[in-house]
């Protein structure tokens, strides 16, 4: 029976792994490095030196990997660290896309395969602590509204182990959650100045819990909005807060689907205009124009003084064609005046411009719309169309 080999002190593991570099190329990994970093103070001064002195011209590939972002980039990225200007590259891993989602559970109907998506953002350690099997809904019951559960404490394990003020934090996001959505606005729900709370904002977008949005084709401004771009954070301060109650005396069980599911199709109207972003963005196949990026837009229509929004706005490389859409989450057909509407918010947008219009619908659309599409009016896609070419 093999045995792996026992080192009394870090030099001494250290240096095995460069006697062992000298005869063959190795790749040498250290994951969640942080927690290393945290438990031997002087790790990172050591690597730098042997690194320096003994690695530079050796076989040797040393990656450190790490889940804590504020720990990466400050204390091994950053111009403090004693590891600064010696990577040769730096990956920030993403989540994985709507499509990309589908692999853990394929069976999943279209519409749970988006809601999957829309509660773990395409975050596969969170995907798997679901341990979905057929049921979706029970799989959510008991691994998120559940007080003993991985999931249930995600949010504030998450915040402790990034931020020195979690509390504050939590109240930043809560704000947001609750319909905050200008710093002004943020800052007084808080119960903090604006320029302290900036810097609590700051922190959550580097972090890609918030994002700071404009409407899409304009400089920042004053029209500049948060919101909660974490689908999971999204998800959670959405849903658990408020059923707290439920959840710590064990009836979630009872009343799931009149406090929770019935709002899932509200929940996921901003989710699908995300999917139908990325739709546009890197699936799509022969769009009329190619874009530059896709995002929503938002102003007033100075006949009416109503305001305007567009959920999809798909801008060109160059030129003055533009991409239009709307997309629909709900449990009935979309009809012929979606299209209509679409028409007037385009006209508020932009004039003298060439616009195609795209519905994008969860639950289908009426004939009268069909009609429309058949004779190239707009481009229909229901949610099953987004997920295949």
């Amino acid at each position: 029976m093999l045995h792996a080999p026992v080192y009394q002190s870090y030099e001494d593991a250290l240096a095995a792994i460069t006697e062992i570099s000298k005869e063959q190329r190795l790749v040498f990994v250290i994951d969640e490095y942080p927690y290393l970093a945290k438990a031997e103070k002087s790790i990172s001064s050591r690597l730098q030196h042997i690194i320096d002195h003994v690695w530079q011209n050796g076989q040797l590939f040393l990656i450190l990997c790490g889940s804590s972002m504020s720990f990466m980039e400050y204390q091994v990225l950053g111009y403090e660290s004693p590891l600064y200007g010696r990577r040769t590259a730096q990956f920030k891993l993403q989540a994985l896309t709507y499509r990309e989602v589908t692999e853990f559970h394929p069976g999943l109907s279209f519409e749970d395969q988006a809601l999957l998506y829309g509660v773990t953002g395409g975050i596969p350690h969170y995907i798997n602590k679901l341990e979905i099997e057929t049921d979706l809904d029970e799989a959510l019951r008991e691994h998120l509204f559940n007080m003993s559960s991985y999931l249930f404490e995600e949010p504030e394990n998450l915040l402790k182990q990034e931020l020195r003020e979690p509390a504050i934090y939590n109240s930043v996001i809560s704000a947001i959650a609750g319909g905050a959505s200008h710093s002004n606005e943020i800052s007084t729900k808080v119960g903090v100045e604006s320029g302290i709370c900036a810097k609590y904002l700051r922190v959550l977008l580097e972090l890609g819990i918030l994002k700071k949005e404009t409407p899409i084709a304009e400089k920042p401004g004053k029209r500049t909005i948060y919101t909660i771009d974490d689908n999971f954070f999204r998800f959670w301060y959405r849903f658990i807060p408020k059923n707290m109650s439920a959840i710590s005396s064990g009836h979630m069980e009872q009343i799931y689907d009149r406090a929770v599911k019935q709002f899932y199709s509200d929940y996921m109207g901003l989710i699908f205009e995300k999917m139908c972003r990325v739709y546009l963005l890197r699936y799509a196949n022969d769009l009329p124009i190619l874009l530059r990026d896709a995002g929503q837009w938002w102003g007033t229509d100075p006949k009416t003084h109503k305001e305007v929004q567009i959920d999809i706005v798909g801008t060109p490389v160059d030129g003055n064609e533009y991409i239009i859409g709307s997309c629909k989450y709900k449990n009935t057909p979309i009809g012929a005046d979606e299209l209509e509407l679409l028409r007037q918010y385009a006209s508020v947008f932009k004039k003298g411009c060439k616009f195609h219009y795209y519905i994008f619908s969860k639950s289908g659309f009426q004939p009268s719309l069909l009609e429309l599409a058949k004779k190239g009016e707009v481009t229909l896609l229901r949610i099953q169309d987004i997920y295949h070419e």
